[in-house]
């Protein structure tokens, strides 16, 4: 049976990381809130106000912790699993039809003002579909991609569209310079890994639905749509089919992105005319909240790590890297590794600044004895192990994100043109490296005596309430 939303669903409720609520939400109003502090566990909505017969889910996963379930994995190995299953592209396969068919709507039958769509933040625009995929066409070699696009919604059949300069964009420019609409077909509501999967960023021309199923570990099962050439999964909750119109631009935004922000991104932006819906007959509606550290974020966190860290690996002779992970608000990369010789972290932090990603403007290095996924103790290497005269460098004068408000914008967005430029920086908070055991045995954390045996459980009261620890003793050096 093909993996999609529903056995998502299930698996999460197995593992009790799935809440069911209720209790009347309004999505314009109410749900927002409730995603944004849903951060530990999946919410399943079943009573819309304003929107009956309709469910919705959010959060799913809301927090880099549970997104291990997705791999079936410890967290820890999380990312170097998306390395491993995604190094050899999958495979998708034509078939004749499938759930996402049970229902068609074609031209004044759409009227996508009845989906329960959220607005997710207090200055946004109006409701966003931020969980939409949209895949489209390169005109001149037909490869599919796929890639994540926020939707403001507009009226029945149309939104804004932002296209961030990347492969869409450039599929969308060769359209555009020759007078035509770009057909598109977008996606609501799947397993998670075909949101990792949009979410990679490789060559250009690489099918994003091709990753999918490499992380699914099974092929994708592909059904032709309705009112444009584009093949779209099988098994998806809802696509939308329709045009990103030429030399059209309309006000976009503002929109609760990423970076805990609204502004990055606002503008005139492209408009997307719809032709046609297709959905399942109970179709479930899938609604990401975005912000730092929550699901929106977390869908890009998992395959930038992986990327960085698939690529970083190879620096000067294959360095010795544990894993990666990207900060909250995703301009920032912590790399955990075993530095052999001076130097070697720099040349690693430099290889993770320039690499597929528009993102990465702070990187961090440290040893395999901090735990990034614990920001303390990030923080804790930073505040111990840096010299900040020597293992601190600013490269001034780089290409940064477009959508980073932190550093001076060119040209405006949904131009060509549109850019910004800032510094980037590196911070060695790695000890000293092994080719100096002396040196580096002076930085040797302390391990508490007992520590292999000794767990402070098996010593409380029978009956007692469990202790707020700092957590587990950490492995023995």
């Amino acid at each position: 049976m093909a993996k999609d939303m529903r056995s998502w669903i299930a698996q999460l409720d197995e593992a009790g990381l799935l809440a069911r609520i209720t209790k009347a939400v309004d999505p314009r109003t109410q749900m927002g809130a409730l995603l944004w502090q849903a951060r530990d566990r999946a919410l399943f909505f079943e009573n819309l106000t304003g929107f009956p017969g309709w469910r919705c889910l959010g959060q799913a996963p809301g927090d880099i912790d549970y997104a291990a379930l997705a791999f079936e994995c410890e967290r820890d190995e999380m990312v170097p699993e998306f390395v491993r299953r995604s190094d050899v592209l999958g495979a998708t396969r034509m078939v004749s039809s499938g759930p996402v068919k049970e229902r068609v709507l074609i031209g004044d039958a759409i009227d996508i003002t009845t989906w329960p769509i959220h607005q997710a933040g207090i200055r946004d625009g109006g409701p966003f579909i931020a969980s939409g995929l949209m895949i489209a066409k390169n005109p001149k070699n037909n490869r599919r991609n796929m890639s994540f696009h926020r939707l403001q919604l507009k009226g029945p059949r149309k939104t804004g569209a932002l296209l961030y300069p990347r492969h869409n964009w450039l599929n969308f420019q060769a359209y555009e310079t020759n007078g035509k609409a770009m057909p598109v077909a977008i996606m609501i509501g799947h397993h998670p890994m075909y949101y990792f999967a949009a979410a990679t960023t490789t060559e250009y021309g690489v099918d994003e639905l091709e990753i999918a199923s490499s992380l699914l570990e099974e092929e994708v099962e592909l059904v032709k749509c309705e009112t444009v050439d584009i093949e779209v999964p099988a098994h998806a909750e809802i696509v939308i089919e329709g045009e990103i119109l030429a030399h059209v631009r309309e006000e976009e935004g503002p929109f609760s992105e990423f970076q805990d922000y609204y502004l990055a991104g606002a503008g005139k932006h492209p408009v997307l005319q719809i032709s046609a819906v297709t959905m399942r007959k109970d179709a479930i509606f899938k609604n990401i909240q975005n912000g730092a550290e929550v699901e929106g974020c977390v869908y890009h966190k998992v395959p930038m790590s992986g990327q960085i860290l698939r690529r970083i690996r190879t620096v000067g002779g294959y360095a010795d890297i544990k894993n990666v992970l990207v900060l909250p608000g995703i301009f920032g990369v912590v790399i955990q590794m075993t530095p052999r010789y001076h130097g070697e972290a720099k040349n690693v932090m430099m290889a993770a600044l320039s690499g597929e990603y528009h993102h990465p403007k702070v990187v961090i290095a440290v040893d395999e004895d901090v735990d990034i996924f614990n920001y303390a103790d990030v923080l804790w290497a930073l505040s111990t192990r840096v010299n900040a005269q020597e293992d601190v460098v600013v490269i001034p004068g780089t290409k940064v994100h477009a959508m980073d408000p932190a550093c001076p914008q060119f040209g405006t967005p949904g131009s060509p043109g549109w850019h910004r430029v800032g510094g980037k920086m590196m911070i060695d908070a790695t000890k000293p490296p092994t080719c100096d055991p002396d040196r580096r045995f002076e930085f040797e954390r302390l391990y508490p005596m007992g520590g292999e045996t000794v767990r402070l459980e098996d010593y409380l009261p029978a009956g007692s309430p469990p202790m707020r620890k700092r957590g587990t003793v950490p492995a023995r050096p």
